[in-house]
């Protein structure tokens, strides 16, 4: 499968270069084992409704989730662009040392 740099340069971006990111991945490892709606996210990853639903809206903006239906109940899933390019932001994450957050035997680094 070719590469597409420019969903790397923005993984990169959002996940190595912003405040939040090790969250923005947990969220997308999340998502990738199950979509779910923001208040789903926020009791799972144990994180406020409100920090969870900035990411959300900063993923949505970058092409990575897609909302599928409104409002509150809206359930976010990633884009077909991005589980085509997962390998991407695995490698990414392995680089920064994010956990995947579907192994639960993993504990959050320090």
């Amino acid at each position: 499968m070719q590469e597409d740099p420019e969903l790397r340069r923005t993984l990169w971006f959002l996940l190595g270069g912003k405040r939040g990111g090790e969250n923005r991945a947990r969220i997308i490892w999340s998502l990738r084992k199950k979509p779910s709606n923001i208040n789903q996210l926020a009791t799972e990853l144990d994180l406020q409704y409100k920090a969870v639903q900035h990411h959300i809206r900063i993923l949505v903006g970058s092409s990575l989730l897609s909302p599928s239906g409104d409002g509150y109940g809206a359930v976010y899933l990633l884009t077909q662009w991005f589980e085509h390019h997962f390998e991407a932001f695995e490698q990414i994450c392995a680089r920064l040392e994010f956990l995947d957050a579907s192994k639960p035997d993993e504990k959050p680094k320090d």
